[in-house]
């Protein structure tokens, strides 16, 4: 049954992408699908009994604690008693469920209520609602009610891992050794398929990247926000279906407009480990992104709020993929936004193969080898917007403050020439920087790139990659 869902699901995903973005986008869109199915070997395994004693034994005391809101409404009486089940395994004890029940009536078998009570933790506090306002307004009424340090959000029909409060309190009391106290933590997911049992698509996220977030809401699951600032920045039913997503947008708004030249990482902190398992069902956005397709528009709204609050003059619009966003800058990014030093694109080679473009802080090319075509798998983020540690010199722009850098690093002053990105409809004319000067071979272009991507960082700059612009590299 499971299979079935799940190909069904995948063959409406192809009729929609080829609605919306045309044959050859649609073609290599399912050559990547196919070759990332027959790639795919991903296990989860949780931690082991004695891991999780040694987890129940180290975190006696309970310093942080978590207050978990789960708006419920018409909840499938198996996938409440398998949510329950995780949140009750937990191997750190510092919890509460705060379950605020919407449902609209009492007819099923057993009542949400009911199901709840059977377990007999008094860390299990259900309540139920006068009536449905939706999801921000349900969730809000939860967070109300809760007690925590951290209020953490967890869907009726999903699971956490067995050490995902652990894992959190070890990432808030580190942070507090080093004297920051975070605004929001994040963890990494998965899906899972109940039906057969078995867990795929495992999305392994970055640190805090301002720019990817304002692409995607990469954070999505497992969130959790300190109390105080979650009460200050209530979630908002205009956004309803992208409630969360706006949610980690004023919360980065807000530490971005406090320092908007500041690395974010010590306020939004990642948690590098598999927490949360996102439900696969018919019904569900996991598996089938047009169940709810209001709520991207919901997120691209909520996304152009945050552009508007912080006075940007942008165009914000749906990209390729469901739930991903493009932001243009009106006139460009360097007049709207004082934190952007240097803009970079891609490079590829002669096969149509990622060789240069955004560089990680050990010169190593992100994405490399990946066809040009190609959206990085389920994360797409190899088509997305994000900062980078640095932009291969060769298809960069720089920001006026840094061509002094520039001219220092390469021994060429700064000019700029015309090229040409996309193609059809999407071609468009870019200015970049021009490196015909110089010859470098690929270790020198690295070299070059790093350079200038440490300058820029040493001035408090963000250096934005975007996919939308890119050359061959023997242009």
């Amino acid at each position: 049954m499971g299979d079935r869902i799940l190909k069904a699901n995948n063959f409406m995903k192809t009729v929609r992408y080829f609605r919306k973005n045309g044959l050859r986008r649609t073609y290599y869109a399912a050559r990547e699908r196919i070759a990332q199915e027959r790639d795919a070997d991903y296990r989860y395994s949780e931690p082991s009994a004695e891991t999780l004693a040694g987890q129940r034994a180290s975190s006696a005391g309970n310093a942080v604690r978590f207050s978990v809101v789960v708006p419920a409404y018409e909840t499938d009486e198996v996938f409440l008693r398998e949510m329950l089940d995780s949140v009750c395994r937990q191997s750190y004890a510092g919890w509460e469920l705060i379950v605020a029940d919407a449902s609209d009536s009492d007819t099923v078998e057993r009542t949400v209520g009911q199901i709840a009570a059977e377990r007999g933790d008094g860390r299990i506090r259900y309540f139920r609602l006068a009536d449905n306002q939706g999801i921000a307004a349900n969730t809000n009424a939860g967070i109300a009610l809760a007690t925590g340090d951290y209020i953490a959000f967890l869907d009726h029909d999903d699971l956490l891992a067995p050490d995902a409060f652990y894992r959190m309190a070890e990432a808030v009391r580190r942070a507090r050794e080093s004297g920051t106290i975070p605004a929001m933590l994040y963890s990494d997911e998965d899906k899972y398929d109940g039906s057969g049992h078995c867990y795929t698509a495992p999305h392994r996220k970055t640190e805090f990247n301002l720019d990817l977030l304002l692409s995607n809401n990469y954070i999505c699951h497992f969130m959790a926000v300190e109390s105080g600032l979650c009460r200050r920045l209530p979630l908002r039913r205009h956004f309803d279906g992208a409630q969360d997503y706006d949610l980690a947008l004023r919360i980065a708004g807000k530490l971005y407009d406090e320092a908007p030249r500041q690395d974010m990482a010590a306020g939004i902190v990642h948690v590098p480990e598999i927490l949360y398992h996102w439900r696969c069902h018919a019904g569900s956005t996991a598996d089938n992104t047009a169940s709810k397709t209001y709520a991207y528009e919901a997120g691209r709204a909520a996304l152009a709020d945050f552009c508007a609050a912080r006075g940007w003059q942008v165009q914000v619009e749906h990209g390729l993929h469901l739930g991903f966003y493009e932001i243009t800058y009106l006139p460009d990014v360097f007049a709207v936004r004082a934190d952007v030093g240097i803009v970079g694109g891609r490079i590829w080679d002669q096969k149509k193969r990622i060789c240069g473009g955004a560089l990680k802080s050990d010169g190593s090319v992100m994405y490399e080898g990946l066809h040009r075509e190609y959206s990085g798998g389920t994360s797409h983020r190899a088509a997305v917007q994000q900062d980078v540690a640095a932009a291969d010199i060769r298809c960069v722009q720089v920001r006026e403050e840094l061509r002094e850098e520039f001219m220092r690093i390469t021994g060429l002053p700064y000019t700029e020439r015309t090229v040409r990105c996309g193609s059809g409809r999407n071609a468009r004319q870019v200015r970049v920087a021009d490196v015909s000067g110089l010859a470098c071979d690929e270790a020198g272009w690295r070299k070059l790139s790093l350079e200038l991507g440490r300058a820029a960082a040493r001035r408090g700059y963000r250096i934005l990659w975007d996919p939308r612009i890119g050359i061959r590299a023997d242009r």
